[in-house]
């Protein structure tokens, strides 16, 4: 039988393509969202993936999201950590709000997923975490304090969770991508898309949402089992960590 997957976020965006992807290699696909119904119903409609609604930042709603996916689905094999928000402000003028919304959905709900998943993972001798940081968790950006910190402490939290599930078959990796081609990068004005970002990576472009897709799907894939603890980082070129 197929494993299941569960992609965070996996309505919209890259996330989006993770769960396509998934699919078409034959796993069993669950993708949460958070609030827009219209564009998940649609979502299930084209792909035939089922959406789940709940705030990943909400502990008690991933343990029961989480459990109405494995009786749907059965156990679940394979967590996608995706879903993520900004809350953009320079610090001084950042708001308490701001702050918690992001370490509420980008670090908390990591942490809330993958609580409710690593024991049957463990029981089982067999998982794949795979988190989406980002680029501007490993070189900090201008306005971001609390979306890098949210994403760097994502790394964090899989290099120490591999050590822990390396002999329970369990690997935790990351992937950060750069740039990449999704409805919030076609909001920037042209001239500051060819003038400023495109300049500052090297091969010339956006990245695409499926070559996200595709590192993810390698990561789940059983070829990983010896890749634990990695950020696999996709930004063309722009940040060498």
């Amino acid at each position: 039988m197929s494993r299941v997957a569960l992609v965070t976020g996996g309505s919209r965006g890259i996330g989006a393509a993770i769960s396509t992807t998934l699919k078409d290699a034959g796993y069993r696909v669950a993708a949460t969202y958070a609030g827009n119904d219209e564009k998940a119903a649609a979502f299930t409609t084209e792909t035939g993936i089922n959406t789940y609604k709940w705030d990943v930042g909400n502990y008690e709603a991933c343990q029961a999201g989480i459990a109405q996916i494995e009786a749907d689905l059965g156990p679940v094999e394979v967590l996608v950590n995706n879903a993520g928000i900004t809350r953009d402000a320079p610090f001084h003028k950042m708001t308490p709000q701001q702050w918690h919304e992001c370490i509420d959905t980008n670090l908390n709900g990591v942490f809330n997923m993958t609580h409710n998943v690593w024991g049957g993972m463990r029981a089982r001798k067999f998982g794949r975490i795979i988190t989406i940081s980002s680029i501007n968790g490993q070189k900090g950006q201008f306005a971001q304090a609390n979306y890098a910190a949210t994403k760097a402490g994502d790394i964090g939290f899989t290099k120490s969770l591999a050590q822990e599930g390396a002999r329970a078959g369990i690997t935790v990796n990351i992937v950060a991508p750069g740039y990449i081609n999704t409805e919030m990068m076609s909001t920037i004005p042209e001239k500051v898309m060819n003038d400023v970002i495109l300049p500052q990576i090297p091969v010339g472009r956006l990245g695409e949402a499926s070559e996200i897709a595709r590192a993810v799907c390698f990561l789940a894939s059983d070829d990983a089992g010896f890749v634990t603890g990695s950020t696999l980082s996709a930004n063309g070129g722009q940040y060498m960590a």
